[in-house]
């Protein structure tokens, strides 16, 4: 909870102020059945109009100012909470995008969400409830039994006994629930990932004709869902029917006992109506109770999991060049036998919702250097490292061991913004954003005019989005929907060029274009980026094979390295490749 009162602190004047009215509009509301008890027993039978009227007016101004009162606590309440949950989101989103690659990992992208919306939905509702409830029930609760003390010790004895009794299986239950309510954050997370996936690969299950398959799927995880749900519904709702059972049986020891004290009269009438009064008053504070104590479990096992996100730390954070130890040469970009593994995002979660630490190889042992202004070709099967060179090199993660060096320096002494500013790239599933097609491109960056039309025009792009009457300013749909694969690539390719960085790297980017117009790219990249070093990983050998070198990598061993006629006598991989691809077979 420390988590969340960290929030509540910075408004600790409007949620007091919030509490004083609460507290004032609690105690109003106590003060009605005295009213009322007093108007039965002193002044009907007194019969005296004046003293009936004042009385009623009293009670009257007494119910309108509880009103008034709890209207202006609620709203106070609303206002608080709203405030500290968008600072929650906030800070959350900060954090989130800030993450790095092997933290992402390890939390998983649904898990991410679904901190970022039930879980804040959670904390909001109990930031809530706690500047009221936490204040009405109590007061209800104890000092409809101080009030009673006052008018029957007798009967508020009944009521001094089940409290206590009452307190403690609220207390009990919500211990229980706090660990249920893990279980359902984590099931949630299942859901988030499910739909996650059928949203944005709607087109392949339609494709595969998998709709039935995928509500299966589904089903399971919501079945999953909907029965842990259903365990810590079950366990916190316990106490509301226990507590309301024994305040019944206690209001009806309340009301035999108090018959006979009447027609003892060792009471009067009107103390039996206030004490039923009471009675549903402290009902209320104790089912408040029960609510507050079931939204502080939520509450606390989802800010749990948002500190877990929030609280990491920063990394890659920069080190000293005497902390790196290592020089490299001048070159644009070196590899001193990197070997990296990432961490396996299918081990099971913790206790702070982080994955385990299994490790599985993607990189070992790979040197290669790239001159200035220099190209680099890297080519080999799914899943044997290409991207992770590139995610290495612009320090999404580090190395294993072994270094990684961007124009002389190490990448972990590099401030992160310096050093992904040198690069321009097109990551092999980038992501088309919903917005004007200029936006896509320039990307919140300051592109001039003139050098975003030569980034269109260098990316094959000029001839497509001419067509559009509105031009660059056409609008993209969610993940470039509206336009072909072939297009996609191209904005992309644009929004890579538009900054002219120093290190321009292509991951599998021209896959959807034409042979014509790749070849037109590739020639429009060598004239008018000649200063720039290029790194393309492709599939096709015909998009690598007029560069500089070429890595050929296998489950993450450079099996060649060379020029393409280099490696067509030295390495019997790539020339299979050659030959299936262009037909020398």
């Amino acid at each position: 909870m420390q988590f969340i009162f960290r929030y509540m602190r910075k408004y600790r004047r409007m949620i007091a102020f919030g509490v004083f009215i609460k507290f004032l509009a609690t105690l109003s509301e106590l003060l009605i059945p005295y009213v009322l008890e007093y108007i039965i027993d002193y002044a009907a039978p007194s019969k005296n109009l004046s003293i009936v009227l004042l009385s009623g007016t009293a009670m009257l101004l007494l119910a309108l100012t509880v009103r008034f009162l709890n209207v202006k606590a609620n709203r106070n309440a609303v206002k608080v909470a709203k405030l500290c949950i968008y600072e929650v989101r906030r800070d959350l989103f900060h954090t989130s995008i800030n993450l790095s690659g092997r933290q992402t990992d390890g939390f998983g992208l649904p898990s991410i969400t679904s901190r970022m919306t039930s879980d804040t939905y959670n904390v909001q509702g109990f930031i809530q409830s706690s500047q009221t409830l936490v204040v009405r029930a109590p007061i209800l609760l104890f000092g409809g039994i101080v009030v009673t003390m006052t008018m029957d010790t007798g009967l508020a004895g009944v009521l001094c006994i089940m409290a206590p009794v009452m307190i403690a299986i609220i207390v009990f239950v919500s211990r229980r629930g706090v660990p249920l309510y893990d279980k359902v954050q984590q099931g949630m997370d299942s859901i988030v990932r499910i739909m996650r996936e059928n949203i944005t690969g709607i087109k392949v299950v339609k494709a595969l004709s998998k709709e039935d398959y995928e509500r299966r799927r589904y089903s399971e995880a919501n079945e999953t869902l909907a029965r842990r749900d259903r365990k810590a519904g079950i366990v916190m709702a316990l106490p509301g029917p226990i507590m309301s059972l024994a305040l019944n049986l206690g209001l009806t020891v309340v009301v035999v006992v108090g018959a006979y004290r009447v027609n003892a009269g060792r009471t009067l009438p009107g103390v039996i109506l206030a004490f039923l009064t009471y009675f549903n008053m402290i009902l209320m504070g104790v089912l408040g109770l029960n609510r507050v104590f079931m939204m502080a479990s939520k509450a606390n096992a989802s800010a749990k999991r948002i500190q877990a996100v929030s609280d990491s730390p920063a990394e890659p954070v920069a080190v000293s060049e005497e902390d790196a130890a290592a020089t490299g040469s001048s070159d644009a970009v070196v590899f001193d036998n990197v070997s990296f593994s990432y961490v396996d995002p299918s081990e099971p979660e913790d206790s702070s919702g982080f994955a385990g630490e299994k490790r599985r190889m993607s990189l070992d042992s790979v040197s290669f250097s790239i001159p200035r202004g220099g190209s680099l070709g890297i080519i080999g099967p799914t899943g044997s490292g290409k991207t992770t060179m590139i995610n290495l090199m612009m320090r999404f993660y580090d190395a294993t061991s072994g270094h990684v060096f961007i124009d002389g320096k190490d990448v972990r002494t590099y401030q992160l913004d310096d050093l992904r500013r040198k690069f321009g790239v097109v990551f092999q599933n980038d992501v088309i954003f919903a917005d004007t097609i200029s936006e896509n491109i320039s990307f919140g960056r300051d592109v001039s005019g003139e050098r975003m039309q030569q980034a269109v025009s260098d990316a094959m792009a000029t001839d497509f989005i001419g067509d559009y009457d509105d031009g660059l300013e056409h609008m993209a749909e969610i993940h470039g929907s509206n336009f072909s694969g072939g297009q996609k690539q191209r904005i992309l390719i644009s929004r890579a060029l538009a900054a002219r960085p120093e290190i321009l790297v292509l991951d599998d980017s021209s896959s959807a274009l034409d042979y014509r117009t790749d070849a037109s790219l590739r020639k429009a990249v060598n004239t008018n980026y000649a200063g720039t070093t290029t790194i393309i990983i492709a599939q096709r050998i015909s998009s690598i094979m007029n560069l500089d070198r070429i890595i050929v990598l296998d489950e993450g061993h450079v099996i060649g390295y060379g020029s393409h006629d280099e490696l067509l006598q030295t390495c019997p991989q790539y020339r299979e490749i050659r030959d299936i691809q262009m037909g020398d077979c």
